[in-house]
């Protein structure tokens, strides 16, 4: 105190007591040094932890839920809170058992999923419309979800849709909110799921809700939102047909109010043509009036969108539909010629898909009027509208009417000289686009003309430049023939390919393959002279140190070994062959694939007998390579063991096929079904080549395998080698094996069975009742698949030997059969219910009928349902037989069930006037006493009415009948026997 008393000045200041509350704040040193901040910054704590973002292991879920993923927690944490259910509100409970379903569905195993699938289903309405969508859309905006569990959510919205009806109104908006985007996913499933799932929202809430809906985003700034809510009308529309939309398609088309509004409405026409194609048909005059207005809208996108449109519609159309276009011709015709830029691009279009829509002297016409335009946009450096010229250049072209002298002296110089360039070909979608387009003009001015303007350019130092030029070739020749090719160009022409094949780099060798190919193929015998020179690259490069070139050079050999054929170069290709024999030590799986593919294209032309090596020397080098799991060199080695055991099994001695045999086991392992299905023929020519005997002893022993995919081949081939060899080669080994005590085996047996009756048909009418004790026993086995398998073997076996006197075994195996439908299982009752078709076409359907009436009115609903389905299929399948079995049953009282004599209709009500003629008439089923008054009778009915035709609308005692062709009425019902008379009121 004394030191500051000191500082300040004695006068003018007065020293205060401090308050009596006051307390000095002791801040320490460290913080007063600070540099000061605006406002006082936070200092760190420690957060909160956030259960999204779980980094422990996960814990265990109660109840057998399957395992949360991190990012689930957000949507499913409560899951883990373990609270007593009992203690929780209704609604809590409910919520609950929703996300536990839910969490089924998306995470679970596939019993689990259908389960919770059907539950969701089930209990929709229970659950409410509410709860539902709160829980499942959140989930289907989630940014981590996986395309699987989006498509499984789509299904549960899918399904629970059906069941809340109508009260899914009031979540429409938000259902379209996360869906609509869907509509415009890269994934082609995903758009049709959300096709799908708006489809049957608006089936669902109805057109007035979707439109209330969807009604604010038509004019929304954002285009996003206006593309996909067009999508979603026009989805909207299938489902519920477009005359119910159309007003409303009429009233935003015209909208004076925002352009936005019109080009929405307009883009809704486009999608609808787009999305239901041909269906517009009967709609296409309406549409287009509904849109024309737009072509001279003021706003420059309302008039892109609507010529797009009409494209879109006449593209939908094609070919009819002109008569509709007609009020768009003019004002798209003089847009062509005032318009420049995108919109120009879009008329144009327009105009390409209205003109192959004309008979054609118009098309004629208008093809060289907008000729004029088209060959002036040539030169545009803009990509989309060389595109789009391109494209109409091509309907133009391919339209009648339009001539080929034409098309030479007008439109191929400039066509040339601007799109064939090279910058055309580094520009997929030019790229097709041009090659499309040439081969559309080569197909009206020949191939000469096209192929001898760009053969040069085979030699062009551009690679991508060159592989376009081939892949028109090809294409042009594959399509026309090379008759038109004179020798000059036939000599530039292979020069000019044999060019290019040597000199390409890039790995898509596709297109250089097919062209050498096609132009080989369509030449033919011209080819000779060449062949050496060809042989020869081949050779080089096929001990090129590259893999991609040798596998080229063997690939081109299965290509061109038929024209060789032709040019009668036997001995060449013999030399090929053992060139190719020589490689077959090749370590790259897809060159030792090729080779072989060459290999059996040289073994198929030249024959088993000339070929070099000889097959006793190829065969055994097969072998090993039979073991090679690559895909490629299974396809190839099988089917080239396949067709030396079919042509020259007697080549190779019988031990050699057992090696063989036991290799081949090994195939019925492989993924692709085309390799397995090849396997198992083999095994057929090879139990032709040496008997069945040891053949079957190793399929039979490969029937112990677990893998059941091995199983079932093995079944197949079992039932190819007895089709080959004779059933009876093949069945008492076969029947032996069931002895087996063990399942696996017994099954197969049975499956053997089965695919045995269905590939030798009526053959089977030899074996039946040999089979017959073994599928006795398989019938009644506690194993359900025992039971399947026998049920399908009894359906084979019946439909072989209908008409065939079998009836007695078929009867018999039908008592076993039947006590099945009862199984619950699918694939059981399925297999049962063919068996009993079958038993239909063998049997008759009077005799099924005779088991099915015994079950049709029991008193349990669960059994009737099953005759009932019994019945029905009886129904479709043999409609007019049963009348014949239909039990007679006696008249009970009022109930008349049988007539005696002829049935007459006797009107007894409003007869008789012209001005009753529209009027329904109570008529009542008489019986006729005096067969003389009948031709009186129907004549004053005739004088009475007029014309008159009838619908007969219940038959109970009364029937009312509608009159308004009377000859109709009396000639269809005399022709019935049916006698109509008139009695007096």
């Amino acid at each position: 105190d004394e030191e500051l008393d000191a500082m300040f000045p004695q006068e003018g200041y007065k020293i205060l007591d401090p308050p009596s509350t006051y307390v000095p704040i002791r801040t320490p040193a460290r913080k007063l040094l600070a540099t000061p901040t605006p406002l006082g910054t936070p200092l760190y704590s420690i957060p909160e932890e956030n259960r999204g973002q779980q980094f422990d292991v996960p814990k265990e879920l109660p109840g057998g839920l399957p395992m949360m993923k991190p990012e689930d927690y957000q949507y499913f944490g409560a899951l883990l809170n373990e609270e007593d259910e009992e203690e929780l509100s209704p609604d809590e409970q409910k919520e609950r058992k929703i996300m536990k379903l839910l969490l089924k569905v998306k995470n679970g195993t596939p019993p689990q999923r259908k389960t919770a699938l059907r539950q969701l289903t089930d209990k929709a309405r229970e659950f409410g419309a509410g709860p539902l969508f709160n829980r499942i859309l959140p989930l289907l905006m989630q940014p981590t979800l996986e395309d699987q569990e989006r498509h499984l959510l789509v299904k549960v919205i899918d399904r629970v849709l059906y069941k809340l009806d109508e009260l899914v109104r009031p979540y429409v908006h938000k259902i379209l909110v996360v869906i609509e985007p869907l509509l415009i996913d890269e994934d082609y499933y995903a758009r049709v799921e959300g096709r799908e799932i708006i489809s049957n929202l608006s089936k669902a809430a109805g057109l007035a809700t979707m439109i209330a809906a969807m009604r604010p985003d038509i004019d929304n700034i954002d285009e996003y939102v206006r593309n996909t809510t067009a999508r979603a009308f026009s989805v909207v529309a299938s489902a519920l047909g477009i005359p119910a939309l159309l007003p409303f398609l009429k009233a935003v088309c015209q909208s004076k109010k925002s352009w936005q509004a019109r080009h929405t409405g307009i883009k809704i026409v486009q999608q609808i043509a787009i999305l239901i194609g041909c269906a517009v048909l009967p709609h296409l005059r309406s549409l287009v009036e509904i849109i024309e207005h737009g072509l001279n809208d003021e706003n420059q996108k309302v008039r892109t969108i609507t010529a797009l449109s009409l494209a879109a519609l006449a593209e939908a159309s094609a070919p009819y539909g002109i008569e509709s276009f007609d009020s768009v011709l003019k004002p798209l015709w003089k847009g062509i010629r005032s318009h420049r830029g995108k919109v120009l691009a879009a008329f144009l279009k327009a105009i390409g898909f209205i003109i192959p829509l004309m008979d054609a002297v118009y098309a004629s016409y208008y093809t060289k009027e907008v000729m004029v335009v088209l060959i002036r946009e040539f030169q545009s450096p803009d990509e989309e509208m060389k595109k789009i010229v391109l494209k109409v250049v091509k309907q133009c072209v391919s339209t009648e009417g339009v001539e080929s002298d034409y098309i030479r002296s007008d439109i191929l110089p400039e066509f040339f000289r601007n799109f064939w360039v090279r910058r055309m070909a580094l520009d997929r979608r030019n790229y097709r686009q041009l090659v499309e387009t040439t081969v559309e003009i080569a197909n009206k001015v020949g191939v000469a003309d096209i192929v001898g303007r760009i053969v040069e350019d085979l030699k062009d130092e551009s690679e991508p430049y060159r592989r376009m030029v081939m892949e028109t070739i090809e294409k042009v020749v594959a399509n026309l023939g090379a008759s038109d090719i004179d020798a000059r160009l036939e000599e530039l022409l292979i020069d000019g390919i044999l060019y290019a094949f040597q000199e390409q780099t890039s790995d898509d060798a596709n297109v250089m393959l097919n062209g050498f190919g096609a132009v080989v193929n369509a030449l033919g015998q011209r080819v000779k002279p060449y062949l050496p020179q060809i042989c020869g690259t081949i050779k080089w490069r096929l001990n090129n140190k590259s893999a991609k070139v040798r596998q080229q050079a063997a690939d081109l050999i299965s290509r061109i070994a038929v024209v060789m054929k032709q040019c009668q170069e036997e001995q060449l290709m013999g030399h090929l062959g053992v060139v190719l024999y020589e490689y077959l030590g090749e370590e790259y799986p897809e060159v030792l694939g090729s080779i072989l593919g060459a290999l059996k294209a040289i073994v198929n032309v030249i024959g088993m007998t000339k070929m070099t090596p000889p097959i006793k020397d190829l065969l055994p080098r097969l072998a090993p390579i039979l073991k090679n799991r690559h895909e490629k060199v299974q396809e190839n080695c099988i089917d080239l063991v396949g067709r030396i055991a079919d042509r020259g099994a007697e080549f190779v001695p019988a031990r050699e096929w057992m090696r063989i045999c036991f290799e081949l086991l090994e195939m019925l392992k492989a993924h692709k079904k085309g390799i397995r299905r090849a396997t198992v023929n083999t095994f057929g020519y090879i139990a032709k080549a040496i008997g069945p005997q040891d053949v079957l002893a190793t399929l039979l022993n490969n029937l112990k395998v677990q893998e059941r995919q091995n199983r079932v081949c093995t079944t197949v081939a079992i039932a190819i080698v007895a089709e080959t060899c004779s059933p009876f080669t093949v069945l008492p080994a076969l029947m032996n094996e069931y002895r087996v005590p063990e399942l696996n085996v017994q099954n197969g047996v049975l499956k053997s069975l089965s695919f045995l009756f269905e590939y030798i048909g009526e053959m089977g009418k030899d074996y039946i009742y040999a089979v017959t004790p073994l599928l006795e026993d398989a019938l009644m086995d506690r194993d359900l698949v025992h039971r399947q398998t026998a049920a399908s073997a009894v359906k084979h076996m019946a439909l072989g030997v209908a008409g065939l006197g079998c009836e007695d075994a078929l009867v018999h195996l039908m008592n076993y059969v039947w006590p099945n439908i009862f199984e619950t299982s699918p694939h059981v009752i399925n297999a049962v219910m063919e068996a009993i078709e079958g038993m239909r076409v063998a049997l008759g359907p009077a005799v099924v009928l005779n088991y099915c009436l015994q079950g049709l009115f029991h008193p349990a609903r669960k059994v009737r349902e099953v005759y009932w389905k019994i019945y029905n299929s009886l129904y479709i399948g043999a409609q007019d037989a049963l009348v014949a079995s239909y039990p007679v049953l006696e008249n009970e009282g009022n109930n008349v069930y049988r007539f005696s004599g002829c049935t007459i209709l006797s009107i007894i009500k409003g007869h008789g006037t012209r001005s009753s003629r529209f009027a329904p008439l109570k008529v009542k089923v008489a019986y006729l006493q005096n067969l003389n008054q009948v031709d009186s009778l129907a004549y004053f009915l005739l004088m009475e009415l007029g014309a008159v035709r009838i619908w007969v609308l219940g038959c109970h005692g009364f029937v009312t009948v509608k009159f308004d062709d009377l000859q109709y009425l009396v000639n269809s019902f005399f022709s019935f026997g049916v006698l109509l008379v008139m009695k007096p009121s």
